[in-house]
């Protein structure tokens, strides 16, 4: 067989963990065994009932099953820029400053690649999200990893980020407040300390923000800081605060110039989304608090069971985490045994068919921990809690 040479730019790219692990459990429940999984964030709950009939509504007009426009439909644009107002204390402008995507993790990918040369340095978070590093690679940057630790509250330290571009310039940057895997709200000032670090050093900023309304009762969004958007874009998405993740809908925020550049290479790689969908997401963003209310009450009564779950396998908790997912420190005790969190996790997979996340796939930071998702509802929680404390 004729050997097909992979594009260099795949590079140190690998395929995604989950994307792999996740087929390994599906094998394992093929075999027979009744694997629990608490790695990964798809929310178990359905969107609002209202946003599936509008779904179906717009569905039955015959005249919305072409290409949808490039931007997206101003029923969709109109709707983040109201929600963006009404949730943050934001304005922005529909027209000029809102560009739908499908689903955040898109958009990663087009600002890489409308933005990063061969050569270029971005800032990446250690522990982050795997996406974000991928992305530079396949854009032929160069990942230049801030470590966060637990001793500085999974903050950036930003006098060693001064030291880094002392010597060496930087193009782009990835944050993200509340921090996946972490858990971590952003401190009071520190969107205002990324945003004074950007514009001293010519850095575009790009926040990921789609954690914010989970267990979280204070969103915010880096755009409400003075001069933010003069060097920063927020990426957001509908997948997390709407129980929307496989409907894949997401946006890009911040200044005309900078998403007029990721239309032109978005424009060239892919549509618009279905046009109802887009107009199933403008009635998700225009549900009340009663909605976030109802959504986080039931991930607060499933988190005790995940702070459970992590303080009975000897794992340390921080209190007061935000987003989908409890995050834990491996005892001491594991670590002497030579083991890493690879190793514990598959031990308990192979052990308990309970699977969670090794906080290494985040970064050389997230080696000593691991991650429980709260997509799964507390009578699943509590059954693997069984299985883990026997």
């Amino acid at each position: 067989m004729t050997q097909i040479a992979v594009a260099d730019r795949l590079g140190e790219v690998k395929e995604y963990y989950f994307s792999k692990k996740l087929a390994q459990v599906e094998s394992m429940r093929r075999a027979g065994h009744d694997v629990i999984s608490l790695g990964i964030g798809s929310p178990d709950l359905p969107p609002h009932p209202s946003v599936v009939e509008a779904l179906y509504r717009g569905a039955q007009d015959a005249h919305t099953h072409g290409y949808a426009n490039y931007k997206g439909e101003r029923v969709l644009l109109e709707a983040i820029a109201e929600w963006y107002g009404r949730k943050y204390g934001v304005r922005v402008d529909p027209e000029s400053e809102v560009l739908t995507l499908y689903g955040s993790k898109e958009g990663l990918t087009y600002l890489c690649q409308t933005f990063v040369n061969p050569g270029d340095r971005v800032l990446v978070p250690n522990p982050g999200y795997p996406a974000y590093a991928a992305a530079v690679r396949l854009a032929g940057g160069v990942v230049d990893n801030y470590l966060l630790t637990e001793a500085n509250g999974w903050m950036p330290d930003f006098e060693e980020l001064e030291r880094r571009v002392a010597s060496e310039p930087v193009k782009m940057m990835f944050l993200n407040y509340p921090h996946m895997p972490t858990g971590t709200a952003p401190e009071a000032r520190l969107f205002e300390q990324f945003v004074a670090f950007a514009e001293q050093h010519d850095i575009l900023l790009v926040h990921d923000n789609p954690y914010s309304f989970i267990r979280n009762d204070a969103p915010q969004s880096i755009l409400s800081v003075p001069g933010a958007r003069e060097v920063a874009v927020e990426l957001n998405s509908l997948s997390k605060s709407q129980n929307m993740a496989g409907w894949r809908v997401g946006m890009i925020v911040g200044r005309e110039d900078v998403l007029s550049a990721v239309l032109r290479c978005k424009s060239n790689l892919n549509n618009a989304m279905f046009v109802p969908m887009q107009q199933a997401a403008a009635v998700a963003l225009g549900l009340g608090d009663e909605w976030y209310a109802q959504v986080n009450a039931t991930y607060r009564g499933r988190e005790k069971w995940a702070v459970r779950i992590l303080e009975d396998l000897g794992c340390t908790v921080r209190p007061g985490q935000v987003g989908l997912f409890e995050w834990g420190r491996l005892p001491d005790a594991v670590l002497a045994e030579g083991m890493d969190c690879y190793g514990f996790i598959d031990r308990i997979l192979e052990e308990k068919d309970v699977f969670m996340t090794p906080g290494g796939i985040f970064g050389s930071g997230g080696e000593r921990y691991v991650r429980v998702s709260l997509c799964a509802d507390e009578e699943t929680l509590e059954r693997a809690w069984e299985r883990l404390s026997k």
